[in-house]
């Protein structure tokens, strides 16, 4: 890549973080190359696409804080603690960066670091949930789907509150957790639970992805 190329493509890295950081992965490409100071030709020229762009500048990032999350919690003593902890800290991270929120949502297929992150951090959510059944603390019928809709709609609800009530999902997570206790399990659920397909439809409509 050439000096002036390669400056360009830095400038870009570091205007696709901020905006990311601020409002998500779905901000304008437009916009970042505003804000990079250089044309929206020369971020296609040099990225090609949002995913690649999300892989250079997001993935890893992504990939240190929620494998430091899960880590915690597979380590926590108690695994209820573990569990709880997981659930809290995800959904603080969700409240606090909309890129980690969008993150989350699996809803960008062509960007395959991060696919393989959403992947990883899938494997490392079903070890913290598995866990804390075999010890008799989570009840036995808790999914991943469930817990993948749990993030979903925190991060809904941290995204529209952010203003108003920043707080409000603090609150809704408390009476989850209550709920999702063992000895709190005392009456069938009305239906199963949805599959992984499902999870991705749904996600997708509620944040607006095609």
């Amino acid at each position: 890549m050439r000096a002036d190329a390669e400056r360009n493509a830095g400038k870009l890295r570091a205007a696709a973080a901020e905006l990311f950081q601020e409002r998500g992965l779905q901000v304008p490409l437009k916009e970042i190359a505003r804000r990079a100071g250089v044309s929206h030709g020369t971020l296609y020229n040099l990225f090609g696409s949002r995913e690649t762009l999300i892989d250079e500048v997001v993935a890893d990032l992504a990939a240190d804080r929620l494998d430091e999350v899960a880590k915690y919690a597979l380590a926590c003593e108690d695994a209820w603690d573990g569990f709880a902890y997981y659930i809290e800290k995800i959904c603080e991270l969700q409240a606090t960066d909309p890129a980690l929120a969008d993150v989350l949502s699996g809803r960008y297929p062509g960007a395959e670091r991060l696919m393989t992150l959403c992947g990883r951090a899938s494997d490392a959510a079903t070890r913290i949930i598995e866990r804390a059944q075999r010890t008799g603390t989570l009840r036995p019928d808790f999914t991943g789907e469930d817990l993948a809709f749990t993030f979903g709609a925190v991060a809904l609800l941290a995204r529209a509150g952010a203003d108003a009530a920043p707080d409000a999902w603090r609150r809704s997570i408390a009476f989850l957790l209550d709920g999702l206790r063992t000895e709190a399990a005392r009456h069938p659920l009305p239906v199963g639970p949805a599959t992984p397909q499902q999870v991705y439809e749904v996600l997708g409509r509620l944040t607006g992805t095609p």
